[in-house]
């Protein structure tokens, strides 16, 4: 599957998240000296900033995504409450059912974060303030019946549980029922929790390594190992699949068709693990609501996780961003014959980095000493040089019922084993127009005796506001002449005999 297309094209799924709603504070400053009162570093702060966490860290990262999203959960009823509530509204995030009960405190997270040397901040304390009993009966009722009443609006059901006394199991069994009922998927982040009983007939259940371990009671070092603890949980929870999240490793997946399966991701700097498993679920909801394969969905939580960790605390990931980074990897890979398809979106990630692309087409049919001075003057117009060569079809089209000599497919494998070339594509069009309106190549090179005027296509790129060039000739080469040599010398032979 193309993923930057699929991502691309999915649209603004409707998901439902149910969970614990947290308020995450950060209070910045420079810690540089010991308190003289005692062994401790003193914070001078300069920065204070409150976000959406827990359950409201997912939705939020799912607006981000440019999904629709609504919201289930309790607040307390305090200035917290009210600060959660206003940053919601600020990103849009619909409260399908928020309930305040003023028996509860807002879940709060304060983070105390300081930098030494100008260098990158650190958390030096977290300070919480939580209730973790579970929801008084009445209020479990008003949110199930609200998450049961509203369900069908919705294209998946996402529980994010941070053991905070929402995700109780007469709730989620209610709700897990209705999707099930509904045929709604329905993807959960356990809690740090040793029973899973409350999950039972979820869709997905996507814990950690260390959450999988306590559900488990096993030790997760290996693959090996967390593919043997998924493989325990989907049977106890008789979910259709499991994902062990690894961090570094990766995830692995086991669905109830019996495929295990690893899914390593690209090793990362890591500058804070807070949300990241938020956007693993996020970008889970998004995709499985638009009827992603579950294989391509890991793949790209992963990349979406890899990008959180990269950030203070719980940041929105764009589907651009991930798109960006999607084709960062695939230009650095070392692929060289391509489709168009996949020649465009590596062309909008090169244009995304600032490197010029330079493009030439043409027959290449036997590849001989002028081609490869051309090609090599092409190359240094520019960063990137991609060669369109017609097809056997179009070839014959315009030289004749005995071209090409080289079938199309040997021809673009000998123009990709050049050092200068960084990608090559087979073309079947007459002309390159449709190819340079979907590469938008920054100069377009012929090599001959062509005037820039002559240039097929030369209006196409002069219209985006591209240049048209023209490599000088190595004189008598030519493929037409190398064919008539071969000819002549052939036919030589046939009269001596």
């Amino acid at each position: 599957m193309n993923l930057p297309e699929a991502l691309r094209h999915i649209g603004s799924p409707r998901v439902l998240v149910v969970g614990d709603l947290i308020l995450d504070r950060y209070t910045w400053g420079n810690a540089q000296r010991v308190s003289p009162e005692a062994p401790v570093l003193v914070l001078n702060q300069d920065h204070e900033e409150s976000r959406l966490g827990g359950a409201a860290s997912v939705a939020c990262l799912l607006r981000g995504l440019d999904a629709e999203v609504a919201l289930a959960g309790v607040l307390g009823d305090d200035g917290e409450a009210s600060i959660l509530l206003k940053l919601l509204e600020d990103a849009k995030v619909q409260p399908l059912c928020i309930l305040s009960d003023p028996a509860r405190p807002t879940t709060t997270k304060q983070r105390l974060l300081g930098r030494c040397g100008g260098r990158h901040p650190h958390q030096m304390l977290r300070v919480d303030r939580e209730l973790s009993a579970p929801l008084d009966p009445e209020q479990q009722a008003r949110l199930a019946a609200a998450v049961t009443r509203r369900l069908e609006q919705f294209q998946v059901l996402l529980i994010s549980d941070y053991a905070k006394g929402v995700c109780t199991p007469r709730l989620l069994e209610t709700a897990i029922r209705a999707a099930r009922e509904r045929n709604i998927p329905v993807l959960v982040d356990p809690a740090r929790i040793a029973d899973y009983a409350r999950y039972r007939g979820a869709s997905l259940l996507a814990p950690n390594r260390t959450e999988a371990g306590l559900a488990t009671g096993r030790t997760i070092g290996t693959v090996d190992d967390a593919l043997a603890a998924a493989e325990t949980l989907r049977e106890t929870c008789a979910a259709r699949a499991v994902i062990v999240k690894l961090d570094r490793d990766g995830m692995v997946l086991v669905n109830a068709e019996g495929r295990q399966e690893h899914i390593p991701t690209t090793p990362r700097e890591v500058h804070d693990v807070t949300g990241a498993g938020d956007m693993v679920l996020a970008m889970l909801g998004l995709t499985q609501a638009a009827g992603m394969p579950l294989a391509a969905s890991i793949r790209l939580a992963n990349v979406a996780a890899g990008i959180e960790v990269q950030r203070l605390g719980v940041a929105a990931v764009s589907r651009g961003e991930i798109q960006t980074e999607l084709l960062r990897a695939s230009v650095f890979s070392p692929k060289k014959l391509v489709t168009l398809d996949e020649m465009a979106l590596l062309a909008e990630s090169y244009r995304v980095a600032g490197r010029t692309i330079v493009l030439t087409n043409g027959c290449f049919d036997l590849l001989h000493v002028g081609h490869a001075t051309y090609l090599e003057e092409a190359s240094r117009l520019g960063d990137v040089l991609v060669v369109a060569v017609n097809s056997d079809r179009s070839v014959r089209e315009l030289k004749g019922p005995d071209r090409p000599v080289i079938p199309e497919h040997d021809r673009a494998a000998l123009l990709a084993a050049l050092e200068v070339v960084d990608h090559v594509l087979v073309f079947d069009e007459d002309t390159p127009h449709q190819l340079l309106r979907r590469l938008r190549p920054d100069v377009l090179v012929k090599g001959g005796t062509y005037t820039a005027a002559e240039v097929v296509g030369r209006e196409v790129v002069a219209g985006y506001g591209g240049r048209v060039c023209v490599t000088a000739q190595v004189e008598s080469v030519s493929t037409t002449r190398i064919l008539a040599s071969v000819r002549h010398n052939r036919s030589g032979e046939l009269d001596a005999i």
